[in-house]
C-alpha cells in the first residue's frame, strides 16, 4: 500500500499518512513553462495498491489534470490497483442536463478518471448520489455526518437544537443528521433565479427560540447560506450556526460570512483552507484525516467500508 499526493491538499494527505503510520510516496508534480503538468514517480509501484489523494477544487481544471496524469503514470508504472481519493469531487454539481444543449460534466469527469487508470474512487459527501452510477468501477462515498454529530454534541451540549436544510434538495442529508441528534428539522424554501443567486421564500418549521444549525454539502459564494441564516434569525432563532462539508468559498464568500449572523461555520478540511479562511473569526475546520485513513485501510484490507457510516 502506497499513498501518493498531488498538490491540492498536501496537509490533509500528510495527516492521513500519519494516521496510517506511513509516509507519502516520493513524487514530483510540477509545471513546464507553458503550464503543462508533469508528473514523475520516484519509487517502484509495480504490483502496489496505490491511493492518490487529490481534491479537484480551485483551480479545478489544474487539479483535475494533475490527478488524471498521476493516474496515467501509475497505470504505466504497473500499479496493481489505483484508488483515486477525492475528498472533494469537482464538477459534481453538473450531474444532469440543466437546460437544452448543456453538458453532464460529472459523467465526463467519471469517464476521464476511468480512462486514465482509476480502479476505484473514494470520496466524501457527493453532491448527488446518482454520480456513483456514472462509474463502472466501485465508488465509496463517505459521509461527514458522524464527525458533525460528534462535534455538535461537544460544542452545543444540551442546547435546544434544530437542524435546518437550506433548500429542499438537502432535506435527506439534514434529516439524517437530525435523526442522529434526536432533534427537529426545519426547511428553507428558496427560489434560485440563476447560479449563485437565491431568494428565501419561506421557513418551514418553528425555529423561534431554538439554536439552529444549517447543514449542507457545499458552500460556494455563501449567498444562499447567509440568506437562509438571516431568514432564520428574523423568525426568532436564538442563534444560527452552520455545518458544511466542502468549503469552496469563492469570491467574497469569506467576507460575506464574516458579516453575517452565522455565529460559526464549521467545515471539513476536504479543501485546503486559504489564508482568509484561517483568519476568519467565525469559520473553523475539523479534520477528515482519520475517516479517510480508516476507509483507505478498509479498502486495502478488503474489509467493510460501510461500518464507517455509523
Amino acid at each position: 500500500m502506497k499513498i501518493v499526493a498531488c498538490n491540492s491538499n498536501l496537509p490533509l494527505a500528510e495527516a492521513v499518512a500519519k494516521e496510517l503510520g506511513m509516509r507519502l510516496c516520493n513524487v514530483t508534480v510540477r509545471r513546464f513553462a507553458d503550464m503543462e503538468v508533469f508528473v514523475e514517480i520516484h519509487e517502484n509501484v509495480r504490483g502496489e495498491d496505490v491511493f492518490v489523494m487529490q481534491s479537484t477544487c480551485t483551480p479545478t481544471n489544474d487539479h483535475l489534470m494533475e490527478l488524471l496524469i498521476m493516474l496515467d503514470a501509475l497505470r504505466r508504472g504497473s500499479a496493481r490497483r489505483i484508488t483515486a481519493v477525492m475528498p472533494y469531487f469537482g464538477y459534481a454539481r453538473q450531474d444532469r442536463k440543466s437546460g437544452p444543449r448543456t453538458p453532464i460534466s460529472a459523467k465526463l469527469v467519471a469517464n476521464l478518471l476511468v480512462e486514465a487508470g482509476a480502479s476505484r474512487v473514494l470520496t466524501l459527501d457527493l453532491h448527488a448520489m446518482q454520480i456513483q452510477g456514472f462509474f463502472d468501477i466501485p465508488v465509496d462515498n463517505l459521509y461527514a455526518a458522524p464527525l458533525f454529530v460528534r462535534d455538535i454534541k461537544e460544542r452545543y451540549g444540551d442546547r435546544d437544537l434544530m437542524i435546518v436544510s437550506p433548500d429542499v434538495g438537502g432535506v435527506v442529508r439534514a434529516r439524517q443528521l437530525a435523526q442522529r441528534l434526536n432533534t427537529d428539522l426545519a426547511i428553507i424554501d428558496k427560489r434560485r433565479e440563476r447560479a449563485g443567486v437565491s431568494e428565501v421564500m419561506n421557513v418551514i418549521g418553528d425555529v423561534k427560540g431554538r439554536h439552529c444549525l444549517l447543514v449542507d454539502d457545499i458552500v460556494d459564494s455563501g449567498g444562499s447560506l447567509c440568506n437562509a441564516a438571516q431568514a432564520i434569525a428574523n423568525m426568532g432563532a436564538a442563534s444560527v450556526g452552520a455545518y458544511v462539508t466542502h468549503g469552496v468559498l469563492t469570491g467574497q464568500a469569506v467576507e460575506r460570512i464574516g458579516n453575517s449572523c452565522i455565529e460559526m461555520l464549521t467545515l471539513t478540511d476536504s479543501i485546503r483552507a486559504t489564508e482568509s479562511v484561517q483568519a476568519a473569526s467565525n469559520i473553523r475546520q475539523i479534520t477528515i484525516a482519520g475517516l479517510l485513513a480508516r476507509a483507505m485501510r478498509a479498502v486495502s484490507d478488503e474489509s467493510s467500508v460501510s461500518s464507517l457510516f455509523d
